[in-house]
């Protein structure tokens, strides 16, 4: 019988008390955990904010699976983003004395405050609309949630491989 630790997150069952339509976005966030987690142990400290053939740093990608995932719930809740959000969203991508644990830290927290919002979500209201951004285009609850699970794994995937290819660098090969 196979260990359910070593299934990716969707082979492994429902997640405890998350409605049943939103399964899948909380297997996905779950998953992006388990990837950041994975790809993040023992990265050096100092390829954090290098930027391989001008991409964006490994540090840009974490800060910004943390920061849109916490816009994305605002919008969901019908909320409009406050002024720590905003500065957030602007300091993406610039370097901070925060560790690459630190940083990676953050977005285990938002996945944790994600699960625990999905979990409270009433199916009944995903259809309802949430207006998002300044330019208050439409959307609706199920879109944002999804759009959080979807756009976070898009960014673990080009944080995985940027971080492999500064690691491939700093090996000399």
């Amino acid at each position: 019988m196979t260990q359910t630790k070593n299934l990716e997150v969707w082979l492994r069952g429902p997640v405890a008390g998350v409605p049943a339509m939103l399964q899948p976005v909380a297997h996905a966030l779950l998953q992006a955990r388990d990837e950041v987690e994975n790809y993040m142990h023992e990265f050096p400290e100092e390829l954090i904010w290098e930027r391989p053939a001008g991409v964006a740093s490994v540090g840009y990608h974490l800060q910004h699976l943390t920061g849109i995932l916490q816009r994305l719930l605002t919008y969901a809740r019908g909320e409009a983003l406050s002024e720590e959000q905003l500065a957030y969203l602007y300091a993406e991508g610039k370097p901070t004395e925060a560790s690459a644990q630190d940083l990676v830290q953050a977005f285990h927290e938002q996945v944790d405050t994600a699960l625990d919002q999905i979990r409270q979500t009433d199916e009944s209201t995903l259809k309802d609309v949430r207006r998002v951004g300044r330019a208050q285009v439409e959307s609706t609850v199920i879109g944002l949630l999804f759009h959080a699970a979807e756009h976070s794994m898009r960014h673990v995937g080009q944080l995985l491989v940027t971080a492999r290819v500064l690691r491939g660098q700093s090996n000399g090969a």
